[in-house]
């Protein structure tokens, strides 16, 4: 039995403990041996390309032309791995401090019809630099999260995929981001921006560097702003929202499209929530946490893995009709039914056969 990617994707998806060499070994009754699986995560990196040419077949099944590309980032903790340029040190903004595992930057792709990741990127901290503060070395990546985002864009336009809209949240949301959406992918944007942020109510003022802060403004049904750096307008919208201990937030929204009413903007931007979607099933569902590898090589290339192994449950899940989580129950429940049978096929000594015994109260 020869060790694929396939097989590998398979074990990631019906796997719920720990997905290791000599697991997969055990699984297909060492056809493959430990050193194979090994051996296939050692061989050689695998790329954006790579990605591409598995994800291209289902993204072009729910592709549209309203669709958007969702860009966020996430950290998978791994805090008793050894640390090195790929398990570091990443500040979780949820948590507001440090915590040790992979950074990633992910590129889905949303239709009404369904979601596909795209690409990815995984921060690499690869240099070392002496810390003033702390007077400690520490590691840091050469390439910035703002690099790997549009990076990640151009790529889905050289893959000529079919989105009108990119959706972020307020980290990416900056002038030099806004203006390589609009002016030089030339697609729109809607994205959150700070409530400090500073515009402009008309070009003039905007010519004279009259620039006020967008809490102070009250906002209306049609608000354009223009704001520094940018040579188009942006239209404007605020949404107060009810957080879980019932006190109010506001959301200031932008987006490039300003044809878009309030009522649009809001409905669009909401679909960015599929990347946390996207995030939480990748993590819960195809074993993107549950691998014990060592070298940056085998972490890279299982995180790949997971992010195809995704690809092939979202497909699954289109065609019978129901979710990720349900899609992996069902195959547990599977398999605890093979379980059970299993274990009638042991001889089972008569004093521990409890079949005729009523439980009762004492």
């Amino acid at each position: 039995m020869n060790m694929t990617l396939d097989v590998y994707i398979d074990y990631l998806i019906c796997s719920t403990s720990y997905t290791t060499a000599t697991g997969l070994s055990r699984l297909t009754n060492n056809a493959i041996s430990h050193d194979k699986v090994t051996r296939f995560l050692s061989r050689r990196d695998f790329t954006e390309s790579d990605l591409w040419s598995i994800a291209k077949p289902f993204c072009r099944s729910i592709e549209d032309k309203d669709g958007a590309i969702l860009i966020d980032d996430s950290i998978e903790e791994k805090p008793y791995t050894d640390e090195n340029e790929l398990i570091s040190w990443h500040f979780d903004h949820t948590k507001s401090k440090s915590v040790k595992g992979i950074n990633f930057i992910n590129a889905l792709y949303e239709t009404k019809k369904g979601t596909s990741p795209v690409g990815y990127k995984l921060v690499r901290k690869t240099k070392e630099i002496f810390d003033k503060k702390t007077g400690k070395k520490r590691r840091q990546s050469p390439v910035t999260k703002h690099e790997h985002y549009r990076d990640l864009l151009r790529n889905s336009v050289k893959n000529c995929i079919k989105f009108k809209y990119v959706l972020n949240d307020v980290w990416f949301a900056s002038t030099e981001n806004m203006r390589f959406v609009k002016r030089e992918i030339k697609k729109d944007f809607v994205m959150p921006i700070k409530s400090n942020r500073k515009v402009a109510l008309s070009e003039k003022e905007q010519a004279a560097k009259h620039f006020v802060g967008i809490d102070s403004l009250k906002l209306g049904e049609n608000t354009l702003v223009w704001q520094k750096g940018l040579d188009f307008p942006l239209r404007l919208v605020c949404q107060v929202f009810k957080n879980g201990d019932s006190s109010t937030g506001v959301l200031y929204l932008v987006s490039s499209d300003i044809e878009l009413t309030n009522e649009q903007i809001t409905t669009i931007y909401k679909r960015r929530w599929k990347v946390e979607v996207y995030h939480k099933s990748l993590k819960s569902n195809v074993s993107l946490a549950k691998s014990p590898t060592k070298t940056p090589r085998t972490q890279a290339n299982h995180f790949f893995a997971s992010v195809c192994a995704y690809i092939r449950l979202e497909s699954i899940s289109q065609a019978v009709y129901t979710n990720h989580f349900a899609v992996k129950q069902k195959i547990y429940i599977e398999a605890l039914k093979k379980a059970m049978l299993e274990i009638k096929k042991f001889c089972i000594p008569e004093f521990l056969q409890s079949e005729n015994l009523e439980f009762g109260c004492a």
